[in-house]
């Protein structure tokens, strides 16, 4: 009698541990939404997000799929003439990653954190967008770990200067 009573709370104990663990993995996994504590899912932000790509790009791709899990709605243009995208929105060689995404009035050019969106959405700059140069690994999107902090720049008329910093 006293091994089932023992066994029973060995039970409870077991099944409470995995519900909280599993509340735990929803809680850190999911943001909480400006809409009552409901978990934000994609397009809950209602915010067009276009992103020119070559059609041979694979990263392109994965960085789609980082904006949609971040609540934004994404259409996705196949152009073989990067370079003309590039040249419309004033994004020097320098400036360059394999794709351009235009939100509103702004271009996000490469891999950029979801913090460096969200900055130039909430502070509206007058900047004709952001860039993070090249393809670094660990930035979201592309492989690897992250091997050095993350120096995002503004971009006014083909003109860089640094907008932020991630760590």
């Amino acid at each position: 009698m006293m091994k089932q009573h023992m066994s029973k709370k060995i039970i409870l104990a077991v099944l409470g541990t995995a519900a909280a663990a599993i509340a735990l993995y929803f809680f850190w996994n999911f943001p909480i939404s400006k809409n009552g504590g409901i978990p934000e899912m994609a397009g809950e932000r209602g915010i067009k997000a276009v992103v020119y790509k070559s059609p041979t790009c694979g990263c392109c791709g994965r960085y789609v799929s980082y904006l949609e899990k971040n609540g934004f709605k994404t259409e996705t243009v196949i152009t073989k003439d990067m370079n003309s995208i590039k040249k419309k929105y004033k994004i020097p060689g320098n400036m360059e990653s394999c794709h351009t995404v235009v939100i509103g009035n702004y271009f996000i050019e490469g891999h950029i954190p979801i913090a460096a969106v969200d900055k130039i959405l909430e502070e509206k700059p007058k900047i004709g967008g952001i860039a993070l140069p090249g393809m670094p690994s660990g930035a979201p999107g592309m492989p690897g770990r992250k091997l050095e902090s993350f120096k995002i720049y503004s971009l006014l008329d083909g003109t860089p200067s640094e907008f932020m910093v991630i760590n």
